[in-house]
């Protein structure tokens, strides 16, 4: 583990710890460069690192700050951060949940998806596609990379299951936060058939790149969802 890298892991265990809470200013670059014995574009490189995972912001003129992302405890936030990382097959509101697995194999990843996942188009990829029903009804379509190197040892009766619960209880890892863009979009003729709908039924597609705790990217994803299957609420904090 690099300096800066293990900086930030420092600065976030203090924050998983309360040691910083949220809205806490955390100590100036100064201050934190005499702390660690490291330079300014090292601290910089650690604040930058720390805003990617979503701990803190930074704000102009007045410095770092921790992110206050506490959500109430109910269960409106379907797809919230509160259970973001709980996978489709424990997320209220999915029962009876199943897989069919379409295509599963080790691949170079394509420029793209190496871009996302940050490794080379030289590294080996799981690529996993995949239709899941709850009760029954085709919900969402999932195309998914993940490095092998990062996630090793999936298997198909895995992928029948849960990739996330593997990945937190088989392999001991912590998830740790995921960046997500949502659009609205058409189905393809193959989608259509998948999740039994119409043409031109309107989808939602959810393109994910999700990280560990230590901060390396373990999943680049699009998950396509029928337009009828996903409500999206998000709270949105600074």
């Amino acid at each position: 583990m690099v300096k800066y890298e293990s900086i930030a892991k420092d600065i976030q265990e203090k924050i998983e710890q309360g040691i910083y809470k949220p809205n806490d200013q955390l100590p100036f670059e100064a201050e934190m460069c005499e702390t660690y014995g490291v330079s300014r574009i090292t601290v910089k490189k650690a604040m930058d690192l720390l805003v990617m995972r979503g701990m803190v912001i930074k704000r102009r003129g007045s410095g770092t700050f921790v992110k206050n992302i506490t959500l109430p405890a109910n269960d409106e936030y379907s797809f919230s951060t509160s259970n973001q990382f709980s996978g489709f097959f424990h997320t209220e509101g999915h029962k009876d949940v199943r897989s069919e697995i379409k295509e599963f194999q080790i691949i170079n990843p394509p420029e793209i998806v190496a871009q996302r996942l940050k490794i080379t188009e030289e590294d080996f990829v799981y690529y996993i596609e995949r239709i899941r029903y709850s009760e029954g009804v085709p919900n969402v379509v999932e195309y998914t990379y993940m490095p092998i190197d990062v996630i090793p040892g999936i298997k198909k009766d895995i992928l029948e299951k849960s990739i996330y619960e593997y990945i937190s209880e088989g392999l001991g890892l912590k998830i740790k936060s995921a960046h997500r863009t949502v659009r609205a979009t058409l189905p393809t003729v193959q989608e259509e058939e998948y999740l039994e709908i119409e043409h031109c039924f309107p989808i939602l597609e959810v393109e994910q790149v999700a990280f560990l705790d230590d901060g390396r990217i373990f999943e680049y994803s699009k998950s396509r969802h029928r337009g009828d299957k996903l409500e999206l609420k998000t709270v949105s904090v600074q």
